[in-house]
């Protein structure tokens, strides 16, 4: 008992105030903050801890203990007041939290990722923009194949010629014959030559022999002049048989009977005017003929040209043209 009396006597450290305790474990926070940011600056390390980590370690009070201050009065409860000092004195890792708020460094090496935010009005206005500046697809017409171009109607116009040719030659033959026969007269040749004109005789040979060349000519279209040497011979048999039948409309053969039409067709079989209009016709066929396939050369080449210049243009591919 003397003994603790005696204790009573020594000098004891007064306890500090709660405050007090709250700023050395700020201070000491923020120096221990301050060193670990030097630290990171002078050695750039990649900052691979995590934000929870940091916060963590931040988080840490730092709680400092002082004697607690006895009493001279001996009836004073030393454990009583121990644990009071330590309720005052304790600091919760909830205050030590919100006296030192955590913060993130991130070291000046590491790349941050910029993120762009943008407000829901202006995306709808970029997306409405984006989608009125789409480029519109542009339909181009393709170009048409050229047509072949042919050359039926140019032997038609050139068989209306060697038609006119073909009546005045078979009327010059038969004026001929007639002078040679003396059934016409140097006199006479005119009259004779305008009743010819309103004759059966020569106007059926004559749109024969046009027929025949304008089928021929769209058969051989734009062939080789050969093909009119050729078949040019089909032509004068067809002015043949014309000349046949001109002698058949002019008797006229509907007013002839079975046996008189015979006649007359075999007289007709070698009669100098038919053959001549074989030959007539045989002639005039290769002639002229050889004025359409001259043309038919033409318009070949002319084909051949066109296809060219539709390959080159598919080649090409389509041309925007600007205004």
């Amino acid at each position: 008992m003397s003994d603790s009396k005696s204790s009573y006597g020594d000098p004891v450290e007064e306890p500090r105030p709660v405050d007090d305790v709250v700023g050395s474990a700020n201070e000491g926070i923020a120096d221990a903050e301050a060193a670990r940011r030097d630290a990171a600056v002078s050695d750039a390390p990649v900052a691979h801890e995590s934000v929870s980590d940091a916060a963590e370690s931040e988080k840490a009070p730092v709680v400092t203990h002082s004697e607690p201050m006895v009493d001279e009065d001996p009836e004073f409860d030393s454990a009583m007041y121990e644990a009071h000092a330590d309720d005052r004195t304790s600091v919760s890792p909830a205050v030590a939290t919100a006296a030192a708020p955590a913060e993130t460094y991130v070291a000046p090496s590491e790349p941050v990722a910029e993120t762009a935010v943008v407000a829901p009005a202006a995306a709808a206005g970029t997306g409405a923009a984006v989608a009125y500046a789409q480029p519109q697809p542009i339909f181009v017409q393709a170009p048409e194949s050229p047509r072949p171009r042919g050359n039926r109607g140019a032997a038609g116009a050139i068989g209306l010629l060697a038609a006119l040719a073909f009546g005045v030659l078979y009327l010059a033959v038969w004026i001929g014959f007639g002078l040679l026969s003396g059934d016409v007269t140097v006199d006479t040749i005119g009259s004779t030559a305008l009743a010819a004109l309103t004759t059966w005789t020569l106007w059926v040979p004559v749109v024969v022999f046009f027929i025949a060349f304008w089928l021929l000519g769209a058969i051989i279209n734009r062939g080789r002049w050969g093909a009119w040497v050729i078949f040019g011979l089909l032509v004068g048999v067809a002015a043949y048989v014309g000349h046949i039948l001109g002698a058949l409309f002019q008797a006229p053969f509907w007013m002839l009977t079975a046996s008189q039409g015979a006649d007359l067709v075999e007289e007709q079989l070698l009669a100098p005017l038919a053959i001549a209009a074989f030959i007539i016709g045989r002639e005039l066929t290769i002639w002229f003929g050889a004025w359409v396939a001259a043309r038919g050369a033409r318009v070949t080449e002319l084909n051949v040209e066109a296809q060219r210049e539709y390959e080159r243009t598919l080649e090409a591919g389509p041309q925007l043209t600007r205004v």
